[in-house]
Protein backbone atom coordinates (compact mmCIF):
# COMPACT_ATOMS: atom_id res chain seq x y z
CA UNK A 1 0.00 0.00 0.00
CA UNK A 2 1.33 3.46 -0.88
CA UNK A 3 0.79 6.58 1.16
CA UNK A 4 -1.01 9.44 -0.51
CA UNK A 5 0.25 12.96 -0.21
CA UNK A 6 -1.92 15.46 1.67
CA UNK A 7 -3.88 17.82 -0.57
CA UNK A 8 -1.90 20.80 -1.82
CA UNK A 9 -3.15 24.06 -0.35
CA UNK A 10 -2.70 27.60 -1.56
CA UNK A 11 -0.46 28.25 1.46
CA UNK A 12 1.92 25.49 0.24
CA UNK A 13 2.02 26.55 -3.40
CA UNK A 14 5.34 27.70 -4.84
CA UNK A 15 5.48 31.37 -5.78
CA UNK A 16 4.23 32.20 -9.29
CA UNK A 17 3.21 28.60 -10.00
CA UNK A 18 -0.17 28.50 -11.75
CA UNK A 19 -2.85 26.42 -10.08
CA UNK A 20 -6.60 25.92 -10.07
CA UNK A 21 -8.91 26.04 -7.06
CA UNK A 22 -10.08 22.51 -6.32
CA UNK A 23 -12.09 23.00 -3.11
CA UNK A 24 -12.50 25.06 0.03
CA UNK A 25 -12.18 23.20 3.34
CA UNK A 26 -12.69 25.66 6.21
CA UNK A 27 -11.59 24.75 9.72
CA UNK A 28 -14.27 23.56 12.17
CA UNK A 29 -13.93 26.74 14.23
CA UNK A 30 -14.61 29.02 11.22
CA UNK A 31 -17.06 27.42 8.77
CA UNK A 32 -18.05 30.91 7.55
CA UNK A 33 -14.67 31.21 5.82
CA UNK A 34 -15.97 29.02 2.97
CA UNK A 35 -18.67 31.54 2.05
CA UNK A 36 -16.37 34.55 2.48
CA UNK A 37 -13.70 33.00 0.24
CA UNK A 38 -16.30 32.04 -2.39
CA UNK A 39 -17.68 35.59 -2.37
CA UNK A 40 -14.28 37.03 -3.29
CA UNK A 41 -13.73 34.53 -6.10
CA UNK A 42 -12.23 31.36 -4.62
CA UNK A 43 -14.50 28.89 -6.37
CA UNK A 44 -13.75 25.54 -7.95
CA UNK A 45 -12.07 25.86 -11.34
CA UNK A 46 -10.74 29.43 -10.91
CA UNK A 47 -7.08 30.02 -11.77
CA UNK A 48 -5.00 31.09 -8.77
CA UNK A 49 -1.37 32.10 -8.24
CA UNK A 50 0.58 32.82 -5.07
CA UNK A 51 2.38 36.07 -5.88
CA UNK A 52 4.29 36.85 -2.65
CA UNK A 53 4.73 36.03 1.02
CA UNK A 54 5.20 38.82 3.55
CA UNK A 55 8.48 38.97 5.38
CA UNK A 56 9.15 38.07 8.15
CA UNK A 57 6.73 35.30 9.04
CA UNK A 58 5.24 34.73 5.57
CA UNK A 59 1.88 36.18 6.64
CA UNK A 60 -0.12 37.55 4.86
CA UNK A 61 0.13 36.10 1.38
CA UNK A 62 -0.48 38.01 -1.85
CA UNK A 63 -2.74 35.95 -4.09
CA UNK A 64 -4.08 36.48 -7.60
CA UNK A 65 -7.45 34.87 -8.29
CA UNK A 66 -8.81 35.46 -11.76
CA UNK A 67 -8.17 39.16 -12.47
CA UNK A 68 -8.10 40.25 -8.80
CA UNK A 69 -5.31 40.38 -6.24
CA UNK A 70 -5.88 39.88 -2.50
CA UNK A 71 -3.93 39.61 0.72
CA UNK A 72 -4.92 36.45 2.60
CA UNK A 73 -3.82 35.16 5.95
CA UNK A 74 -1.98 31.85 5.81
CA UNK A 75 -4.77 30.26 7.87
CA UNK A 76 -7.26 31.19 5.13
CA UNK A 77 -4.92 30.04 2.35
CA UNK A 78 -4.59 26.64 4.06
CA UNK A 79 -8.35 26.16 3.50
CA UNK A 80 -8.01 26.49 -0.28
CA UNK A 81 -7.08 23.23 -1.94
CA UNK A 82 -5.47 23.59 -5.35
CA UNK A 83 -4.40 21.52 -8.33
CA UNK A 84 -1.28 22.29 -10.35
CA UNK A 85 -0.64 21.31 -13.96
CA UNK A 86 1.35 18.10 -14.28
Amino acid sequence: MTATAPPLTLADLALHRPATVRAIAPPPHAPEWAQRLAEIGFIEGEPVTLMARAWPGHDPLVVRIGDSTFALRRAEARCIRVLTPS
